[in-house]
This record gives C-alpha cells, sequence and structure tokens, in this order.
C-alpha cells in the first residue's frame, strides 16, 4: 500500500495557515477541525513550515501565553519532512519513527496535495491486516 492509496481513502484536504497569521488563530483553527497541525503557506501550494500541537506546547513552555499573540511564522517548524504519493506506507511508517514527527505533507512537483498522520498510517495498516487475516480465513474455510 501506499499514500497514494491512503489519500483515496481520506481525502486530500489540507488545512493550512498564512505564516503571519497568530498562534491563537491556529490553536482555534486546529481545535475547531479536530486535527494536530496545520501546514504553513502563504498560497496554499507551497509548505513554507508545518505548526504543530507539540510546536504550540514548547513555545508556551517558553514564552507564557504571550506566545498566542506571535506570528505563526515565529513558532513554526521550518524544516518541514513530507513524501510523495508513490511512497509506501512502511517508508512512512519508518520515517514518522525515525524523525518522531506525526504529521507528513503530500507533495507532487513541489506542490502540496495531501497529508498524512500517524493515525492514517495505523489505519491504514490495520486494514491490510484484517484484509489478509479474513482471506486466509475464506482460504481455510474452502480447503
Amino acid at each position: 500500500m501506499n499514500v497514494e492509496a491512503i489519500l483515496r481513502s481520506k481525502g486530500r484536504q489540507v488545512t493550512t495557515i498564512a505564516p503571519d497569521a497568530t498562534i491563537a488563530a491556529a490553536v482555534q483553527q486546529m481545535t475547531g477541525r479536530g486535527i494536530g497541525a496545520l501546514v504553513v503557506s502563504g498560497d496554499g501550494v507551497e509548505v513554507e513550515g508545518i505548526v504543530s500541537e507539540r510546536d504550540i506546547v514548547r513555545g508556551l513552555t517558553e514564552h507564557g501565553v504571550g506566545l498566542l499573540s506571535q506570528s505563526v511564522a515565529d513558532l513554526m517548524t521550518r524544516r518541514v519532512y513530507h513524501c510523495a504519493p508513490e511512497d509506501s506506507v512502511a517508508d512512512l511508517m519508518a520515517q514518522m519513527t525515525d524523525r518522531r514527527i506525526r504529521h507528513l505533507p503530500v507533495t507532487r512537483d513541489g506542490r502540496l496535495c495531501g497529508i498524512v498522520s500517524i493515525g492514517d498510517v495505523v489505519k491504514s495498516r490495520l486494514d491490510e491486516v484484517e484484509f489478509e487475516a479474513s482471506s486466509l480465513r475464506s482460504f481455510i474455510a474452502s480447503a
């Protein structure tokens, strides 16, 4: 299974936020949508950074509640790892584990075309295991 299969199942919508938006706006958007990260992009196409719940918690520890009025650009992670639609789920699992990240924007030709979370990867793998188990049960029952 690959990233493209995950995107077909979950959709390609990516919630983005402009780099000049406030951290308070980012928190409100994440809370309202029930998501753990926002891709930072001025145009919705180019990935400039990513801001996650983890970034915000670290920022609050360092800056206190004053952080909420700061811009997303002040806090975002600028070095963003990403994946491509043809990347395998096994590669994603390894990358997320090795780099200790939970969200990977999906890009094609340098353009944002989706996002995959660790939850998406786990769900994909569980679906795969379930299908294999069901196939084996059917095979054994028919023998």
